[in-house]
C-alpha cells in the first residue's frame, strides 16, 4: 500500500523565525497522523532552522530546487550534497515556476532528479499542462512528453526513489482546482506511462501527488480518488492550521 504525502512549498515566504514559529505551532496539531509521511519545502535560507525546529518530529524538511553538479563556479546554485549536509531529506524538482520563470527543460530536470537520488534525498518531481494545453485537448500529450524527457530516463533502481507531482498549471495559486475526476484521470495517465516504461510493478508503487490550490476544503475529495497519493501544497502550507488539517484528513 502506498503510504500518503502531505508536502508544503512555502516558495518565497516566511523567514528562519517565522519558520520556527510555525514547525512549533504544527507538530502538535499532526501527531495523530501516523499514516502520512509529512513534509515542508521552506526556501533555502530557512532549511537550517527548519530542521532544527523539526528535530524528534514526525516531519521531513526538503528544499524547493538544487543543482544536477556537487560543487563548481555556479553562483547561487545549491547542490544535493549541501541539502543532505544542511539536514534535507526531500527536494522539489521541476517545479511549474521553476519552468516558467528559469528555463527548466525536461533534461534540466532529469539530471536533477539523478543527482537527488544519487545524493541520498527523495526528489518530488514535478508535471503538468498549462490552460492552453488543457482546453486544448493536449494533457495526455504534454504529460507523455514530461515523462519521456524526464523521469522515463531514469534508470529503473533510480526511478524507484522518487516521487511525481501532478500540478496543472492553471490550478497553481488561482483558486481553480482540477476536480477530482480530473485529477484521477491525469494521475492514471501517469501511471499508465510509468507502466510502460518501468513495469506494471513500479507504476503501482510510484506514488502520485496532486498540486493545484490544495486546501482543507477540498483534500478530502481528492484522496478519494484511488490514484492520488497525497498532495503538494502552496499557500494552504504557509498557515499552519490549515496545513495540518490538509495532513489530518
Amino acid at each position: 500500500m502506498r503510504r500518503p504525502i502531505i508536502a508544503g512549498n512555502w516558495k518565497m515566504y516566511k523567514t528562519p523565525s517565522e519558520t520556527v514559529g510555525f514547525l512549533h505551532d504544527l507538530a502538535p496539531m499532526v501527531t495523530a497522523a501516523s499514516r502520512v509521511e509529512i513534509v515542508v519545502c521552506p526556501p533555502f535560507v530557512d532549511i537550517a532552522a527548519a530542521v532544527d525546529a523539526a528535530r524528534g518530529t514526525a516531519i521531513g524538511i526538503g528544499a524547493q530546487d538544487l543543482f544536477w553538479l556537487k560543487e563548481g563556479a555556479y553562483t547561487g546554485e545549491v547542490s544535493a550534497p549541501m541539502l543532505v549536509a544542511a539536514g534535507c531529506r526531500w527536494v522539489i524538482v521541476g517545479h511549474s515556476e521553476r519552468r516558467q520563470y528559469f528555463g527548466e527543460t525536461d533534461e534540466s530536470v532529469l539530471k536533477k532528479t539523478a543527482a537527488a537520488v544519487e545524493a541520498g534525498l527523495t526528489p518530488i518531481v514535478c508535471v503538468g499542462e498549462r490552460l492552453e494545453e488543457r482546453e486544448g485537448g493536449q494533457t495526455e500529450r504534454v504529460l507523455a512528453r514530461q515523462c519521456s524527457g524526464g523521469v522515463c530516463g531514469l534508470t529503473p533502481e533510480q526511478f524507484a526513489r522518487i516521487v511525481i507531482a501532478y500540478e496543472p498549471v492553471w490550478a497553481i495559486g488561482t483558486g481553480r482546482t482540477a476536480t477530482p475526476e480530473m485529477a484521477a484521470q491525469a494521475h492514471h495517465f501517469l501511471r499508465e506511462q510509468i507502466g510502460i516504461r518501468f513495469g506494471d510493478e513500479a507504476a503501482q508503487a510510484c506514488r502520485i501527488l496532486y498540486g493545484g490550490s490544495v486546501k482543507p476544503d477540498n483534500i478530502k475529495n481528492l484522496m478519494e480518488q484511488d490514484d492520488l497519493d497525497g498532495a503538494l501544497v502552496g499557500g494552504a502550507s504557509l498557515d499552519p492550521v490549515s496545513f495540518a488539517a490538509i495532513v489530518n484528513v
